[in-house]
């Protein structure tokens, strides 16, 4: 009686496993896939759904398993741990090198899937004379899905963040071999063959250590393909992947795959971004800052003494620490985290814009390009109603509207849904070598407010020259008509987003 309550409760422990471990493969791939391809929402749909159907597959093909079930499972523990451990090696190897990307990145979740839905039912079937089947048949479901919670809750929180994605999948694979290893050893007289099976298992394992121990160099220099530029700095937060490279005297910040800035030209960007508000306000007594985690729009708005109070909410405490201690990228922004004027807050903008009290003179809105639609809703009616409400009378907002010349859709989509909360509106537009094109819209609460007004100037800048009517001219080619306004409801900007990036 023991030795089968200790065998059905190994290999229940061993479906804890195997929930856990495939629900972490299907995240990385998941996580793998938005941070290489964008589209967060899509990415995942897809993969959960090739996961799932993968499962069924497997599932079936369980029935034809009829002889040595036991050392069959070993098996597909060990190739699972191999597959899905070195998943994420492969797609980041890969990803500059081949046309053909997607299929690859599916055909492993599909691989993975395949493998995984075999494992359930042919655990079942050996345990099937050995457990009563109503309670097999609970068993098996209750650890599965705790293994699931368990996978879904400490992927965000604990194994990105503090791992990454390549040591995550690899720590799982060796958990999936540290299985078949044990299996092996404790079950030795249950299984045929074992010598080979536990040498297969050991020397799997082994590689996968060998991976983890050098997936740093790995990822450097597979994104040092990607990017053409050598790595000085990496990190990976609880919300992005963030890579600083250097190149002669060029600085240039990544987020998931995305140039943020290059130190060669920023300044245009920035000067842009904050000098046509600040300097047309009529007080900047109170600043509020949305997005802009590296500090570049602070130290342009410290540059008027007139500034009482800056406030900045930036949702990755990574990045504004990072900016804060890094000697690089505190000489960039000129130590702007430091001054006494700033307060950060490192919340969601759209929940805290919300809960505000406090009125501002000036908002400047330096969030990310809106490719997922947990950044669109940064872009909706609804967060412009919210935001409204948080001006002081005469108060300038401006804010980054992606490129006029690439994506004229989206440019215009987020003008005219500025527009239904701001009854003065306009657009500008600046060219930036590392971007091209890029637009900017401005507005105010107060209808008859002229943006061509200087009220206060600051000396010594590098580009704007306090001109505002030489910028918010558009040509044929950087317009676009019958665009819709961006609502929680139809996240319209992140289709127009996809759909004219995705071309280039």
């Amino acid at each position: 009686m023991g030795k089968f309550f200790r065998f059905e409760y190994l290999l229940l422990f061993a479906v804890f496993v195997i929930a856990t471990c495939g629900l972490i493969y299907e995240l990385v791939a998941g996580t793998l896939a938005s941070y290489l391809l964008g589209d967060s929402v899509k990415q995942f749909s897809f993969i959960i759904g090739v996961y799932l159907f993968s499962m069924g597959i497997g599932s079936y093909f369980a029935k034809f398993i009829k002889r040595n079930q036991l050392n069959t499972f070993i098996e597909i523990e060990i190739v699972v741990g191999i597959i899905g451990g070195l998943s994420s090696v492969i797609l980041f190897l890969l990803f500059e090198k081949v046309a053909y990307f997607q299929f690859i990145l599916y055909f492993l979740v599909f691989i993975t899937g395949c493998l995984v839905g075999l494992e359930i039912p042919l655990l079942m079937n050996i345990l099937k004379d050995k457990v009563k089947f109503s309670d097999l048949v609970s068993n098996v479901f209750t650890f599965d899905y705790i293994g699931a919670l368990l996978a879904s809750v400490l992927f965000p929180l604990v194994f990105i963040p503090q791992l990454g994605i390549i040591r995550t999948s690899l720590f799982f694979g060796m958990i999936n071999l540290s299985v078949a290893i044990a299996l092996c050893f404790i079950l030795e007289k249950e299984i045929k063959k074992v010598y080979f099976l536990k040498a297969k298992a050991i020397i799997s394992f082994l590689i996968l250590v060998g991976f983890f121990i050098f997936s740093e160099k790995i990822l450097s220099f597979s994104e040092e393909k990607l990017y053409g530029e050598n790595i000085v700095f990496t990190k990976t937060t609880s919300y992005q992947r963030i890579v600083l490279t250097h190149l002669k005297n060029d600085y240039k910040l990544y987020l998931n795959n995305n140039l943020q800035f290059s130190s060669a030209d920023e300044y245009r960007y920035h000067e842009a971004l904050v000098h046509p508000a600040m300097s047309s306000a009529n007080s900047v007594d109170e600043v509020l800052v949305l997005g802009g985690g590296d500090g570049l729009a602070v130290r342009e708005i410290l540059k008027y003494d007139a500034v009482k109070k800056i406030t900045l909410v930036d949702l990755d405490g990574g990045m504004t620490k990072l900016f804060t201690t890094n000697p690089v990228l505190k000489s960039l922004n000129n130590n702007s985290f430091e001054n006494k004027k700033l307060s950060v807050f490192n919340q969601d903008a759209f929940l805290w814009v919300k809960e505000a009290q406090k009125k501002y003179n000036v908002v400047i809105i330096d969030f990310p390009d809106p490719s997922n639609y947990s950044l669109g809703k940064l872009y909706s009616v609804n967060f412009y109603q919210s935001l409204s409400k948080i001006l002081a009378s005469n108060a300038v907002v401006v804010i980054q509207t992606t490129s006029p010349y690439f994506a004229p859709k989206s440019f215009w989509c987020i003008n005219k849904t500025v527009k239904t909360s701001f009854s003065n509106t306009d657009a500008y537009h600046v060219y930036v070598p590392s971007f091209g094109e890029w637009g900017f819209t401005i507005t105010s609460n107060n209808p008859s407010y002229d943006f061509n007004i200087v009220n206060r100037k600051v000396e010594n800048l590098r580009f704007y020259n306090y001109k505002y009517n030489t910028l918010n001219q558009f040509t044929s080619d950087m317009k676009a008509s019958n665009v819709e306004v961006n609502r929680l409801d139809n996240q319209i900007l992140v289709r127009y987003f996809d759909e004219e990036w995705g071309k280039l």
